[in-house]
């Protein structure tokens, strides 16, 4: 068995830097075969603290003088940023793989450089039950949500809980202005918009009736669509509001020269084809080329996400607006 000294030594003729303890990556509930895969191509220790967004964010919040955490990879991409503005984050990060990222996520890297996106899932298709629309029936465009035609009918995630669901929402005030987009899903509110805690409530509230026509995840829909619901999924032409995965690096981290190589690692084409194939949410645009996506993935499906500093900075305004609305 390698002994301590004989694996540095090893380290230090492969130029990968030592590890003294395993490296701390706080995780959204999803892609739990990414520590053994990273151990496997690097020999790295990974420790993983999994929650949803909300339940991160507060656990980083909570631990703002004594960080526990080396990496963040979540899809709360605003929420990250704002790390970066209190300098919780590592920022003007290099690393290889950073140059095989597509055209559409090359964008999404803010200009300090403070996270990386591995992937962007839609926040909100648009799913209506085949069994009480027709094609011709059902809504082609998010505008169309607004329709009296629909009153009653239509649900969504709370933007304020479901992680997907504020990028949902900040996308649309980001295109209409923060005015505009208050309008219009005002006028959803005023017609019985429906608003549940999360995405698997949504896909409840479809199977059940309760409503016909949702703004849905897209691995939900997919599931629905998997498990013979009478469900139809329509990509508008102008994109689907995107929600986009993030990996960060800690600015107190000991090891960053590992945390960057486990950043490296989400940016591979054989990683990202791995989680598309076998991860728990594997409907997704990878953020690098060379990655085949889901064969029940519309080819032609498009995403738009709102700006980066335009949701950081109104995140706080528009997630109070919809809690609001909600309890009235």
């Amino acid at each position: 068995m390698e002994t301590k000294a004989e694996a540095a030594a090893t380290e230090a003729e492969s130029g990968a830097a030592a590890q003294e303890k395993p490296l701390v990556v706080y995780l959204n509930d999803f892609d739990a075969v990414i520590p053994d895969m990273f151990k496997e191509a690097t020999g790295y220790e990974v420790e993983v603290v999994v929650g949803n967004g909300a339940e991160t964010m507060s656990r980083i919040a909570a631990e703002k003088g004594n960080p526990q955490w080396d990496v963040v990879w979540i899809d709360s991409m605003y929420d990250v940023y704002n790390l970066s503005k209190d300098g919780d984050l590592m920022t003007g990060i290099e690393v290889e793989n950073a140059a095989n990222l597509t055209e559409f996520s090359s964008t999404l890297v803010p200009e300090n450089k403070c996270f990386y996106p591995t992937g962007t899932h839609a926040a909100g298709v648009l799913v209506y039950r085949n069994d009480v629309y027709s094609a011709e029936e059902a809504p082609k465009t998010f505008e169309e949500l607004a329709d009296t035609k629909y009153a009653g009918q239509v649900g969504m995630a709370d933007p304020g809980v479901a992680a997907p669901a504020y990028p949902l929402a900040a996308y649309f005030m980001d295109k209409m202005g923060l005015d505009g987009g208050q309008e219009y899903f005002a006028t959803m509110f005023s017609q019985g918009l429906k608003v549940f805690p999360k995405n698997p409530q949504v896909v409840q509230a479809l199977a059940s009736g309760e409503i016909s026509v949702a703004m849905l995840q897209e691995s939900n829909a997919y599931g629905m669509v998997e498990s013979g619901e009478p469900i139809s999924i329509v990509w508008p032409e102008e994109g689907a509001p995107g929600a986009t995965r993030v990996a960060a690096i800690s600015a107190s981290t000991s090891q960053p020269e590992v945390a960057k190589a486990f950043v490296n690692f989400l940016l591979d084409s054989k990683t990202q084809q791995t989680l598309v194939d076998l991860g728990d949410e594997g409907y997704f645009e990878p953020s690098v080329e060379g990655v085949t996506l889901k064969a029940e993935r519309d080819a032609n499906a498009k995403l738009a996400v709102a700006d980066v500093t335009f949701g950081a900075e109104n995140e706080g305004d528009i997630k109070a607006w919809f809690a609001d609305m909600s309890a009235q």
